[in-house]
C-alpha cells in the first residue's frame, strides 16, 4: 500500500477532530435548549452562529476562546448587537495567552493605532 489515500484521509479527519468535538455542544444546544426557550438573542449574529464560525475560521484553541468570550459578555448587562467573527486574530494572542482572543473587538483598542 502506498498511504497516501486511506491514511491521509485518517490525518485530515484527526486534524478535524478538535472542531468537531467543539462544534457537537453548540449544535446540540442550537436544536435543543435554545429551540425551546426561543432564540432571543440580542447578538446579530447569535452566540451560538458566532462560535461555530470562529471555530471553523480560527481552530479549536483560538476560535473556542472567543466563542467563551462572546458566551460571557452575553449576560443581562452585557451589549448588543453586530459582533462578527474577527478576520485576523488578534497581534496581541498568543497560545499560552488565549484570554487575549476571547477580547471584546474594539473596546481594547479604541484609542490606539
Amino acid at each position: 500500500m502506498s498511504g497516501k489515500g486511506p491514511s491521509g484521509s485518517v490525518a485530515a479527519f484527526a486534524a478535524r477532530l478538535p472542531r468537531l468535538a467543539l462544534k457537537a455542544p453548540i449544535l446540540l444546544y442550537r436544536y435543543s435548549f435554545s429551540a425551546f426557550m426561543g432564540r432571543q438573542c440580542r447578538y446579530l449574529p447569535t452566540c451560538s452562529e458566532f462560535a461555530e464560525e470562529a471555530i471553523e475560521t480560527h481552530g479549536a484553541w483560538a476560535g473556542g476562546w472567543m466563542a467563551a468570550g462572546r458566551v460571557c459578555r452575553c449576560h443581562p448587562w452585557g451589549g448588543s448587537g453586530y459582533e462578527a467573527v474577527p478576520v485576523e486574530l488578534p497581534k496581541d494572542g498568543a497560545w499560552y495567552m488565549p484570554w487575549r482572543y476571547a477580547r471584546t473587538p474594539g473596546r481594547e483598542d479604541a484609542g490606539g493605532s
